[in-house]
């Protein structure tokens, strides 16, 4: 991390994933003297986001959305605005109002990239957000009984064990924005989220995945809470960290972050109805591997489970700082 004078640039941390998880730890992170990128996976092809790619021609709008949301310094009501989901009309209905802005601003700008960036702008967003690539990816899986399911919305509902996931094209060029970005960063985090949809897309487009491994910045994971149906059946911590492995050919990260407070009995009740349990931590496995672990109570229950974002992002700085103090 360079200085100017007596005062230190922020350390530089890249948040790379997708879905709700990122969107919520965002919102901890950006309260914290950090100078956030975020790259953003662009395999989306469900609900809105996959109408829009069709019908437009564009990258998945959804995730990006979700990240500029998380990470815009704006009034509430603006924020509940980008994430209104219309819910009647025959060609609204589905759709959120944050996506079609986004739709909207890639016509007018001529781009998808150039769009993100502008309503970065408008929206007084405190970082950057990048998505992975500069065109939509779509990514397929391969189940451990050789069948093949094309598209990232499918994969979750195909209902056998995940084998791998890849993307097509295999050889997708990311942003140089965002390689850049994983060059210069003092810290790399990734999750939490959806493991094969989520988090694998964007370690899957090579050059990324390159720049991650040859990076000098300290390297976490923040592992999901409860396993998710269709994906993660079943996983401990240790399984989710060997996924990432078999499809980099690496062991990507320094330290490990995982929830080990007690969710409550009727909290489980309600996410086994659907498939979901606690992500078991199996320290010992962990720790044999050479992974420093952070373990905390890090639960919040309103109406889903969600990581507790202050207590979260309390870690994740402390970390980033203690890793710079010691490169010193």
């Amino acid at each position: 991390m360079k200085e100017t004078g007596s005062q230190r640039e922020r350390p530089r941390i890249v948040v790379m994933g997708g879905g709700t998880g990122l969107s919520v730890m965002l919102r901890g992170l950006k309260q914290k003297p950090l100078d956030i990128t975020a790259i953003v996976t662009v395999a989306d092809d469900g609900g809105s986001s996959g109408i829009l790619r069709s019908e437009l021609q564009m990258p998945p709008p959804g995730d990006i959305r979700n990240v500029l949301t998380a990470l815009a310094d704006v009034e509430p009501v603006m924020s509940d605005m980008l994430k209104y989901r219309f819910g009647a009309g025959s060609g609204l209905s589905g759709h959120s109002l944050g996506n079609l802005i986004l739709a909207a601003m890639t016509d007018i700008s001529g781009d998808f990239v150039t769009a993100v960036r502008e309503l970065s702008r408008v929206f007084a967003v405190r970082g950057r957000v990048l998505p992975a690539a500069e065109e939509g990816v779509v990514l397929s899986a391969e189940m451990e009984d050789g069948t093949v399911i094309t598209g990232e919305s499918k994969i979750p509902e195909a209902g056998g064990r995940i084998k791998r996931v890849f993307l097509e094209p295999t050889h997708v060029e990311p942003l140089p924005e965002a390689v850049e970005a994983i060059n210069e960063a003092d810290a790399i985090l990734i999750g939490p989220g959806s493991l094969y949809t989520s988090i694998l897309p964007n370690l899957l487009v090579p050059k990324l995945a390159e720049a991650v491994v040859k990076s000098d910045a300290i390297k976490i994971f923040v592992c999901n809470v409860m396993t998710q149906p269709g994906e993660t059946d079943g996983y401990t911590v240790g399984d989710h960290l060997q996924a990432i492995f078999e499809h980099v050919g690496h062991h990507l990260f320094d330290y490990i972050i995982v929830n080990n407070g007690e969710i409550p009995p009727q909290v489980q009740e309600m996410y086994a109805e659907q498939g979901a349990k606690p992500v078991q931590v199996d320290m010992g496995e962990l720790t044999d591997r050479g992974y420093k672990v952070v373990a905390d109570t890090l639960v919040l229950f309103r109406t889903y489970l969600r990581h507790d974002a202050d207590k979260l992002s309390q870690h994740i700085y402390q970390l980033v700082q203690n890793w710079i103090l010691r490169r010193r």
